[in-house]
């Protein structure tokens, strides 16, 4: 194998590289619907009656900042095999917990949503002891009952030629962090809330940048049949991963509509 050597490289191979770098602020984020349960602990305590809608079509548009995700494997250590050289060995996929900021609406709509949702989780002793009692004890409920399905980051290029889904299975909030208020100066109140997942997906049928500008085959899109004709409401609707976020230029050129 030979080893690699210096070369010079020309402007035009320079601008090529570094004149096509992403850039951190284009995304969305988008969450499924929340469990009925969910929703319902909220209501009751927490006084938010349409958490499922600001959820799912509200809070990514709230979200300040996020994070791509990543993951790493555990491995184990085999020695014996070559005399003096120890291997590794990959046995198990590890995710890393995700972070987001998101503002908080001047209603508190969005912090009480959160912090509804994190006491929902081991809320399952309400119904046997008062919580203000000196004996309050916690009990968990079942994790199908607080993770929501899907919950998804799209990064896309102000031009919306190019796009990475992350879909994320089976989330829920794993932990918040406390909210510095202070006199002086006003700042825009942000909460960091940390998401635990079982995996993510990287959804290669939502990438539509290619140098011969073909689409990568896939199953029939259902929210474009043939027989049906399509508006952007239409797509804007039944698209999970749009549903907070009216990118019309996107839309037109995924589903070819016309002006």
């Amino acid at each position: 194998m030979p080893s690699p050597s210096s070369k010079i490289i020309s402007m035009r191979d320079a601008k090529d590289i570094f004149g096509k770098i992403s850039q951190t602020n284009h995304y969305v984020v988008s969450f499924s619907a929340l469990n009925n349960a969910v929703v319902n602990h909220i209501s009751r305590k927490f006084g938010v009656s349409d958490a499922r809608d600001f959820v799912s079509r509200k809070s990514g548009l709230l979200c300040s900042e996020a994070v791509l995700p990543t993951s790493g494997y555990a491995t184990a250590q085999v020695k014996g095999d070559f005399m003096g050289i120890p291997q590794e060995f990959a046995h198990t996929r590890l995710y890393t917990d995700i972070n987001f900021t998101f503002y908080v609406d001047n209603d508190y709509k969005n912090l009480r949503i959160f912090e509804g949702w994190m006491d929902y989780i081991s809320s399952g002793s309400n119904k046997e002891v008062d919580e203000n009692t000196d004996f309050y004890y916690r009990r968990f409920q079942y994790p199908d009952t607080y993770k929501v399905d899907t919950m998804y980051i799209s990064k896309f290029e102000r031009d919306y030629k190019n796009e990475m889904v992350y879909q994320f299975r089976n989330a829920f909030p794993k932990s918040m962090t406390s909210i510095p208020v202070a006199y002086g100066t006003a700042d825009l109140l942000k909460i960091n809330v940390t998401f635990n997942y079982d995996r993510y997906i990287i959804n290669p049928g939502s990438y539509s940048g290619s140098k011969s500008n073909k689409k990568p085959t896939s199953k029939p899109n259902n929210d474009n049949p043939l027989n049906k004709k399509v508006t952007i409401d239409d797509v804007i609707l039944n698209n999970p991963t749009r549903t907070i976020f009216n990118e019309e230029a996107y839309i037109r050129e995924r589903y070819n509509l016309s002006q």
